[in-house]
């Protein structure tokens, strides 16, 4: 399998659970109940495994990569995406800031989590689209077949890091937040 379709495999993961927590949202702006632990679990999930996992491997292995291969650094998509990797970290503390408030009774805390769950997931959706449309086919230009297999072996040191099984429980996660939000 090539690195690029590794990173879409893991954008279609966390789309799926994107769809998920737009459906609690909706249910949470509607006034119906949503357990607030939900959206900290989500939060968890796209901390741990949209940041985590998968932005560790752009940023510490696949934007290097292709930096080196010819793309500018300091102009262009990487800069973008990195700066929509850092929107997208405070957003996610930001839910988790508004549901923890919520699970402890503040129920002005429900306007603040909706607002900042939608912001997440609008800049995700979007941020997942400029990647898997522009920056990946341009990888893909980008990369000799040596510097893919280099690509492919960092992503594989980045996944031992995380440890045995991190990745596979956290898509356990994934999959309890999808069943919850049907």
């Amino acid at each position: 399998m090539r690195a690029i379709e590794i990173l879409m495999q893991e954008h279609r993961n966390i789309e799926r659970v994107l769809d998920a927590m737009q459906t609690m949202v909706d249910r949470l702006e509607r006034g119906g109940e949503v357990r607030p632990g939900f959206f900290l679990e989500a939060a968890g999930f796209f901390a741990d495994y949209a940041d985590g996992v998968h932005h560790h491997k752009e940023e510490d292995v696949l934007f290097d990569s292709i930096i080196a291969g010819g793309m500018p650094a300091e102009h262009g998509p990487i800069p973008v995406m990195l700066l929509e990797h850092e929107q997208g970290r405070a957003l996610i503390r930001g839910v988790r800031d508004a549901a923890r408030r919520l699970e402890g009774g503040d129920d002005s805390a429900r306007r603040e989590l909706v607002s900042r769950a939608r912001g997440y997931i609008a800049l995700l959706r979007d941020h997942i689209a400029k990647e898997d449309e522009v920056l990946f086919p341009m990888a893909d230009e980008i990369l000799s077949v040596a510097a893919q297999a280099e690509v492919l072996e960092g992503f594989g040191r980045a996944e031992r890091e995380d440890g045995p099984g991190a990745v596979e429980e956290l898509l356990a996660v994934a999959e309890r937040l999808v069943r919850e939000a049907v």
